[in-house]
């Protein structure tokens, strides 16, 4: 059951800050790529009601800057590739950006165990700011930027910020089979709704990212919201001090949150959104 408006915390104390960690597909933007205009209307009336609104997504840099435009986001802060690449928008940059943080890992031994276990799967790592080295193009869409095909070894021979994998065919259960059974202890690892597996540092997550975020805002832990929809949004709502998951996220995402909120093709957003909502800063 969804959370009604009146049951969530009353408009914010104007004495302190907040840090608002905001997924984005199924979150924020619909399923078929659009973000209304009450969800832009409402991110503008919270950014200016004295919160830090962050994107927390696993996009890359290339396909988070055109959401953050969209938004009305030209300074502030944004989590991307799972929480591998933290960025801090600002408009005098190229791009409108500069990258302040990230973190790499070594990917061939989780490459090599799961080629052993798919061998026709696409495999990618992340090409910071351009797209992705690839083994074969994915289809059309699924990734933004430039793929460039290199052989396997090539994909395994620097440390990268970010792994993809995509298995035509394969269902999510079996992938959370496989990692189960050969063990990824060297990564964190989140299964997308389609067979897609994303693989980042040791201990990296968005939640991991918000936190170097807060700590760089100063904001306290108790001040912090999050709101998400996929598995790998489970860390950063243990991690806020307010958290709600979509209506349409799986039942352990909804389980990791503090509350359920509306499904995103209702924007069940603005149910948190709302209460973010300052009159007395808007008037100012």
């Amino acid at each position: 059951m969804a959370v009604a408006p009146e049951d969530l915390d009353p408009p914010l104390n104007p004495d302190y800050w907040r840090l608002v960690g905001l997924d984005i597909d199924g979150t924020l933007m619909h399923w078929g790529g659009d973000i209304s205009d009450a969800v832009i209307e409402a991110i503008e009336r919270v950014r200016l009601s004295r919160n830090h609104v962050v994107l927390a997504t696993g996009r890359n840099i290339m396909a988070t800057m055109p959401v953050a435009k969209t938004l009305g986001l030209k300074r502030g802060w944004a989590v991307t590739s799972n929480g591998a690449v933290t960025i801090r928008l600002n408009p005098a940059m190229p791009g409108g950006y500069e990258i302040v943080r990230t973190v790499t890992f070594n990917p061939r031994a989780a490459l090599e165990l799961i080629r052993d276990e798919m061998p026709d799967a696409f495999f990618a790592v992340e090409d910071l700011g351009v797209g992705f080295r690839v083994t074969k193009h994915f289809p059309m869409g699924e990734l933004v930027g430039s793929q460039m095909v290199v052989d396997f070894e090539s994909l395994c021979s620097e440390d990268v910020t970010r792994v993809v994998i995509r298995a035509p065919g394969a269902d999510v259960a079996h992938f959370d089979d496989i990692v189960s059974r050969i063990g990824l202890n060297d990564v964190t690892y989140a299964v997308g709704y389609s067979a897609w597996l994303d693989l980042t540092p040791p201990g990296v997550s968005k939640a991991s990212a918000l936190e170097f975020v807060r700590e760089e805002l100063g904001v306290e832990p108790a001040h912090t919201v999050a709101v998400g929809d996929g598995n790998n949004d489970i860390e950063m709502l243990r991690w806020a001090g307010d958290s709600y998951a979509m209506a349409n996220a799986p039942d352990k995402v909804i389980a990791a949150a503090g509350r359920r909120v509306g499904p995103v093709d209702e924007d069940g957003v603005l149910e948190v959104l709302g209460p973010l909502i300052d009159p007395r800063r808007l008037a100012m």
